[in-house]
């Protein structure tokens, strides 16, 4: 039996009862009943649409404060590309990395560095694999839950490649018990998260039982008590950073893609485009690609709900930031990788059927096709379901009726009134 677990929350004393999140929901994981939105925890893949939406902020992203450094001896940052895109007019990477240690951490490891070394990986692995083409990243954990829930005929072009944030952990981890001959559980690796949705995935990882990453804390979170240390150390930054063009581009949608150096990709961001190129991958519409990049945010990690600065300004700040970097700083010559692969597979969790079995799923099937005659396909979302077909599953599973629906609830009290003034 699989465990779901998310990092979107809702705080039910702001919740209004709108239908903001459920008309936006991609996987229809939410429902309003009885005045409160709840999350359906099964469906959602933490892409973070109704934190996006929310009008009233009654959606959350859980995550770790940023005091959960202090539990440990030695702590290490793990800042994601996309945290460079957070500042303005900077220049080099070093005055972020040199302000992280002024905070507290005893080191840093970029994820860009392990970024560095994945591409080469998966370039490798693709080329040793052409006849599975094409591969989807798997560097968004949104894009992974929803494959894994919603389209099983495509988990096998999954690329079983640990993301970079875990290769970086597992390096940053080994390097400082072999500096300072701390034991492994005394060293904290803190990764600096864009989303709610890696969050879930160090937490619950899908592919390994283990993780290097102690916590996750959200970029805004340390972006206003990073500032004054960035312009204390501004002049003479330390030395630290180890990636390059092609580590600092995954921070933003077509980053990943293009540092497979190849012509054969396809980057989509926005989970609905990402949904719309996965039904077209379904229907066998892009045999002829070699790597498929999919980012459930719009513009990529960049524009995670966990961050401060406009999505598109950000890509366009990394862009300028890299223009002078050299093409890669790690490589796997001098930093090879033990351990990239899958532990796991991922496997297909089907948590939108309506029965236990083929029989059963028909014959709830047929039920929901008849409830769906009496519905007015108006899908306005006043019963508290994204659309007509929606509640109608939710009542062929016991946990609405048709009278939610305004319409029909109006014609029955029509009815009832109608036979009272009979009598």
């Amino acid at each position: 039996m699989a465990v779901f677990k998310n990092s979107v929350a809702l705080d039910s004393d702001r919740c209004m009862g709108c239908i903001n999140c459920i008309k936006r929901c991609p996987t229809q994981a939410i429902r309003v009943r009885n005045g409160k939105a709840h999350i359906i925890q099964p469906f959602c893949i933490d892409c973070g649409e109704c934190i996006r939406v929310c009008p009233h902020h009654a959606k959350l992203a859980t995550y770790d404060p940023l005091e959960v450094m202090e539990q440990f001896k030695y702590k290490i940052a793990l800042p994601a590309p996309s945290f460079y895109g957070q500042f303005n007019h900077l220049d080099d990477t070093n005055i972020v990395l040199s302000a992280l240690l002024k905070m507290g951490f005893d080191d840093v490891y970029e994820v860009s560095a392990a970024a560095e070394l994945v591409s080469e990986l998966s370039r490798k692995y693709i080329e040793a694999h052409k006849d599975q083409c094409p591969f989807i990243s798997t560097a968004c954990p949104s894009v992974m839950k929803l494959i894994r829930v919603r389209f099983p005929n495509l988990i096998e072009h999954m690329l079983p490649m640990k993301a970079p944030i875990e290769i970086a952990a597992a390096k940053a981890r080994e390097k400082a018990v072999k500096e300072t001959g701390l034991k492994p559980e005394e060293i904290g690796v803190i990764f600096l998260t864009p989303c709610p949705a890696k969050v879930t995935a160090i937490h619950y990882p899908l592919t390994s039982e283990f993780t290097n990453i102690d916590a996750a804390v959200a970029i805004r979170e340390v972006y206003t008590r990073i500032l004054p240390f960035m312009k204390e150390v501004q002049d003479s930054p330390e030395e630290l950073s180890h990636s390059g063009k092609i580590g600092i581009s995954w921070g933003a949608s077509g980053g990943e893609a293009t540092g497979l150096l190849t012509d054969s990709y396809l980057a989509a961001d926005g989970i609905e485009n990402v949904i719309k190129v996965l039904e077209d991958l379904e229907d066998q519409k892009f045999a002829d690609l070699d790597f498929i990049e999919l980012n459930a945010c719009s513009g990529g990690c960049v524009g995670g709900v966990l961050q401060v600065e406009n999505p598109y300004v950000a890509k366009a700040k990394l862009k300028r930031l890299r223009r002078y970097m050299p093409v890669a700083k790690s490589r796997l010559e001098n930093e090879p990788v033990a351990d990239a692969m899958w532990e796991n597979e991922i496997e297909y969790q089907p948590v939108f059927d309506l029965g236990s079995d083929f029989m059963d799923s028909f014959e709830k099937m047929e039920k929901v096709e008849q409830i769906l005659k009496k519905l007015p396909s108006l899908d306005c979302g006043s019963c508290g379901a994204p659309t007509c077909r929606a509640l109608a599953e939710d009542v062929v599973r016991g946990v609405a009726s048709e009278k939610d629906c305004i319409h029909l609830l109006r014609e029955y009290i029509h009815k009832i009134s109608t036979d009272l003034q009979g009598i």
